[in-house]
């Protein structure tokens, strides 16, 4: 999909530990639904089977639901994803639940997070020298990671993540959907709808590009690589009956 700069198991620690932290953050900011562990259960073998076909087999992937009705999905470095209740509910099918779960699981595998704030483990800068920096018994070390922590949450709630890296994180998606035996369309089929939606609620996609240019990206990868007209599953069936939450 990508080619990836070289790592080291320490770069991969200190991008799992990062990850922790901003996780925390995010839960402790918007809350977990876990009144339908059925539905948790669900949502984590769709998107552990998107993650699979990923370009990062050291990573163990996690999928939750956030308690909140805002349509929106999150990931933080190391391999957890985030889906709303929201945006669950306004999913048609299981092929676009892969596709809004693929999306974020892009973001983890094309370490957009970890390269913009230089997240490693083996230099010796304040903040990219995590793996030191969480053990580190210095206050300057303390502050130096929980500034670089503030600073990714702000990427995930405020500012978003750079608009090469939402495209990249859509082209990975449509091709993990595919490699996952998934309607490759179904990112570009829930962008249109969102779309629509987005007049009316702000809400949706507020950090990220203009979705006319995703779609038009989109259109243009999958006629290059093949992907239209193709009779891929959506399995909508399967969707209403394992994603219910009344």
């Amino acid at each position: 999909q990508t080619a990836l700069q070289a790592t080291t198991v320490a770069d991969v620690e200190a991008e799992l530990a990062f990850g922790k932290q901003i996780a925390a953050r995010v839960l402790g900011r918007v809350g977990l639904d876990d009144s339908h562990p059925q539905v948790t259960r669900y949502v984590n073998l769709v998107g552990k089977a998107v993650a699979l076909h990923s370009n990062r087999p050291e990573l163990e992937f996690r999928f939750a639901i956030l308690d909140s009705d805002n349509v929106n999905a999150y990931s933080a470095p190391g391999g957890y994803v985030f889906i709303t209740r929201g945006a669950l509910q306004s999913l048609h099918d299981e092929a676009e639940l892969a596709a809004v779960l693929a999306h974020e699981v892009a973001h983890v595998t094309e370490r957009h997070i970890v390269r913009q704030f230089n997240v490693k483990g083996n230099d010796d800068s304040a903040i990219s020298s995590l793996s030191r920096l969480i053990g580190g018994s210095q206050d300057s070390a303390r502050v130096a990671f929980s500034q670089a922590v503030d600073k990714a949450m702000d990427v995930l709630f405020k500012n978003g993540f750079k608009q090469k890296d939402e495209l990249q994180a859509d082209r990975v998606a449509t091709l993990l959907l595919a490699s996952a035996g998934y309607d490759p369309t179904s990112l570009q089929r829930y962008l249109k709808r969102l779309h629509k939606r987005s007049r009316h609620h702000e809400d949706v996609n507020s950090t990220h590009p203009p979705t006319t240019e995703r779609l038009s990206q989109l259109d243009q990868l999958l006629r290059h690589e093949g992907l239209t007209g193709l009779n891929f599953p959506r399995a909508a069936k399967r969707f209403k009956v394992n994603a219910r939450m009344d």
